[in-house]
């Protein structure tokens, strides 16, 4: 590696770190943390209501099909 690809590679790390530190640290960093908290929130309510609505379906389809 040379010169030059070791400074543009620290260079390139220095800078990773300090958007860390900004995202972690920086101005709305505790709002983007309560969005990121909310989001997950509702993709896990999601993914359970789906999974609520098809074995309700299932359930219905069954013991519909029995009463004929």
């Amino acid at each position: 590696m040379s010169l030059k690809e070791k400074t543009i590679s620290e260079v390139e790390n220095r800078i990773e770190k300090i958007e860390r530190a900004i995202a972690k640290n920086g101005v709305g960093s505790s709002y983007l943390s309560k969005a990121e908290r909310v989001q997950r929130d509702v993709n896990i309510g999601l993914a359970l209501g789906g999974l609520a609505l098809i074995a309700g379906v299932t359930a219905w389809a069954l013991l519909s099909g029995k009463e004929d």
